[in-house]
């Protein structure tokens, strides 16, 4: 795949790197001198209130929104400043999970996994269903799915065909936009272990944004707030549980902040 002719930094173990963010909207400013590392082979959340700009964030780092000030760098290319031909090579690096999967309704699940592949790579057709079937397989879900539409399957089940289809390039970072929300709390439960299994399988660097406390127990090595506009704090949950911020406070010692920190043996 093309992801494979850029080597992954090593310096500081920094994938992703964002300096200075600022993000308007009209008079509405979401993010001002933001910055924030993500680092090689974990799985960062990514939290904040409503309209905090969360799901504008990841939309900025792949390119879908351009900030109006601030650096990006993925894997130590400056995204405002290479060649057009080298930040192809970094687009086809990553891979993008939508809210709901966000997949093309007139197509098959197979098309639909197949569908990077097609637009970003001359391998045959033959070659394409292999690795979109294998990929189907990845993320367990039976091959008599293939030729179904979006609208013969479970929500989680779409969300399955759209993690199948960030992973069909072979993508050395995964971003992932509220992946379990709108599942039942078993189907959630099973979404992140898959999502923990990948990680750890095939080494990738994810950035997970999420309302759900337990995927932030169960499978985040580090959490990075947002508020104020920015990255207030970014660790681990332990040491963000002593940060004094209210909104911090109330979001991990609320009640449900409680159960999930209950759930997980954590006192």
């Amino acid at each position: 795949m093309a992801a494979s002719t850029i080597e992954q930094p090593t310096a500081n173990n920094v994938l992703v790197r964002l300096r200075g963010i600022t993000n308007r909207f009209g008079r509405n400013t979401v993010h001002e001198n933001l910055d924030l590392d993500i680092r090689k082979g974990e799985i960062l959340g990514l939290i904040g209130g409503s309209g905090t700009g969360k799901s504008v964030l990841l939309r900025t780092i792949i390119g879908l929104n351009k900030q109006q000030n601030g650096s990006i760098e993925i894997m130590g290319v400056n995204m405002d400043t290479a060649t057009e031909a080298t930040k192809a090579k970094v687009r086809n690096s990553w891979g993008v999970l939508f809210q709901d999967g966000a997949l093309f309704s007139s197509l098959s699940v197979l098309d639909n996994i197949q569908f990077p592949l097609r637009e970003f790579t001359h391998i045959s057709p033959a070659l394409r269903e292999s690795i979109a079937r294998m990929k189907l397989h990845m993320v367990g879900l039976p091959q008599d799915a293939a030729p179904k539409f979006p609208g013969d399957l479970s929500g989680g089940m779409r969300k399955r065909v759209g993690l199948a289809r960030a992973l069909v390039m072979d993508p050395f970072l995964l971003l992932l936009d509220e992946p379990t929300a709108g599942l039942d709390p078993v189907g959630a439960a099973a979404f992140d272990q898959l999502v923990l299994t990948l990680r750890n399988s095939l080494g990738l660097t994810v950035c997970m944004v999420t309302h759900d406390l337990d995927s932030l127990y169960a499978i985040c090595d580090r959490v990075a707030v947002l508020a104020d506009k920015k990255i207030l704090a970014v660790d681990t949950i332990p040491k963000l549980l002593d940060n004094p911020y209210p909104w911090i406070q109330e979001y991990f010692k609320g009640p449900r902040g409680r159960a999930a920190a209950f759930g997980k043996g954590v006192a």
